[in-house]
C-alpha cells in the first residue's frame, strides 16, 4: 500500500503563486507515475499534471501549460506542483495521485489506473 499526503494549499490573489507538495510513504518503489488532479465545487475531477518515475514523461492539462510545473524527488518520495499566475478558475481541491502502471498521453489524464489518492488540499484564488 501507498499513502499520499498533500500540503501547501491556501488562499491567494489572482496572479499569485502556490507550491503544492505530496509526500508518499509505504510501498513507494511500486509507484511509476505521480501527479495531480483537481475538483472544483459542482464539477467533475479533472487532470492537472503527471510525471513519470524517471522524470522523462511529463503531461499537463491545457489549462496548466505555461503556468504550472510538476517535479519529482524520488529520494524523498515527493512530487511538487509549482503554480504561477493563478486564476480564480484554478480554485479547487487538489489531489495527489499515484499509479504503479505505465501510461502515455491521454491515458495518463484519466483517473482510471491511479490506485492511490491523497485526501486533498484546498486552493482558493480570489479575483
Amino acid at each position: 500500500q501507498v499513502q499520499l499526503v498533500e500540503s501547501g494549499g491556501g488562499l491567494v490573489q489572482a496572479g499569485g503563486s502556490l507550491r503544492l507538495s505530496c509526500a508518499a510513504s509505504g510501498r513507494t518503489d511500486s509507484i511509476y507515475f505521480m501527479g495531480w488532479f483537481r475538483q472544483a465545487p459542482g464539477k467533475e475531477r479533472e487532470f492537472v499534471a503527471v510525471i513519470s518515475r524517471n522524470g522523462y514523461s511529463i503531461y499537463y492539462a491545457n489549462s496548466a501549460k505555461g503556468r504550472f510545473t510538476i517535479s519529482r524527488d524520488n529520494a524523498k518520495s515527493t512530487v511538487t506542483l509549482q503554480m504561477n499566475n493563478l486564476k480564480p478558475e484554478d480554485t479547487a481541491v487538489y489531489y495527489c495521485a499515484a499509479r504503479p502502471t505505465i501510461c502515455s498521453g491521454y491515458a495518463c489524464s484519466t483517473d482510471r489506473g491511479y490506485d492511490y489518492w491523497g485526501q486533498g488540499t484546498q486552493v482558493s484564488v480570489s479575483s
